[in-house]
């Protein structure tokens, strides 16, 4: 596969559960290689999607290629294809009584040019609970064992459903560490997340879906331009308050940081009335920061329902 192939395909995508239509003409395209985070509030057909392309559901109408083939592709080429591709689903039944090391080596035997047991051990950070039974287990290391089931195969796409979900926030950069490696290797990743933060870390693609259709596919920083208002932040010097400014700045400071707070719709009359109103004063704009809309709030203004934010 070369760097500028398309490793998932998604083109008029419908999925129905009798009258219910869970994705509703869903279309967008993961380039090898690409990292792309599905966003959207509960029930938006983030899963569904994404099962879809798993090859567990089948669609109701639509085409969905992974790796240039049908997911739900059987005989020896399906299975030629599907180990070339690795899963991590929300929750998974693995055996708990055994260990990770047996864990991980079970599956190996299930691929045809696996890695290393131990490899994959050593990047999920369990040596030192190798022969530890999966039973006995944290949550977040069970989600680390989830993982390395799920690379074990030295997969070309991963898809990862929530795999950070109920993590504490040191377990969730551990495992974003082993998703940024894998991608620096060339493995395409598609994930759903509810976590702002883990899209824009990971993501060089963001496709926000609301009520089963896509409202936005852009990268993060596209995204950010679009939604929002930017905001003109500057800490007033000593001795300076709120009284001091224009009554059109004097409203927005943070009386306890004695710092200005403006969301700015009209950026430029904004800073011109700051910046005359520094010159009168002789006052020092050092520090002054203008700060682009944020990702939530961008997600925010595309959504229907807030996410569950980290």
């Amino acid at each position: 596969m070369t760097a500028t192939s398309i490793a998932i395909e998604v083109e008029h995508l419908v999925k129905r559960f009798g009258s219910f239509a869970a994705v509703e003409d869903v279309s967008f395209d993961v380039p090898a290689g690409q990292v792309a985070a599905v966003l959207g509030p509960n029930g938006a057909g983030k899963t569904t999607t994404i099962e879809v392309l798993e090859g567990f559901l089948a669609p109701s109408s639509g085409i969905v290629r992974v790796l240039g083939a049908d997911p739900r592709q059987g005989g020896r080429a399906g299975r030629a294809r599907k180990a070339r591709v690795g899963l991590v689903l929300q929750t998974t039944s693995l055996d708990l009584q055994l260990t990770v090391a047996e864990a991980i080596t079970l599956y190996a035997g299930l691929f045809p040019r696996p890695m290393a047991p131990a490899e994959v051990i050593e990047m999920i950070d369990l040596v030192g609970d190798a022969q530890t039974r999966i039973g006995a287990l944290s949550g977040g290391q069970r989600r680390r064992v989830d993982l390395g089931l799920g690379i074990i195969g030295r997969p070309e796409i991963l898809f990862l459903d929530e795999p950070t979900t109920g993590l504490d926030p040191e377990a969730r950069r551990e495992l974003w560490a082993v998703i940024q490696s894998l991608v620096a290797g060339g493995t395409t990743v598609l994930l759903t997340t509810h976590y702002i933060e883990e899209a824009q870390r990971l993501a060089d693609r963001v496709i926000v879906l609301d009520e089963g259709r896509v409202v936005a596919d852009a990268t993060p920083d596209q995204l950010r331009a679009r939604g929002g208002t930017p905001v003109i932040r500057y800490h007033l010097p000593p001795g300076v308050g709120a009284g001091d400014l224009p009554a059109v700045l004097a409203g927005h400071v943070d009386p306890v940081r004695n710092e200005l707070l403006l969301p700015s719709p009209d950026l430029t009359a904004d800073l011109d009335a700051l910046v005359g109103w520094a010159r009168r004063y002789r006052a020092d704009l050092t520090g002054l920061e203008v700060t682009p809309p944020s990702l939530e709030d961008a997600y925010l203004s595309l959504t229907s329902e807030a996410p569950c934010l980290s």
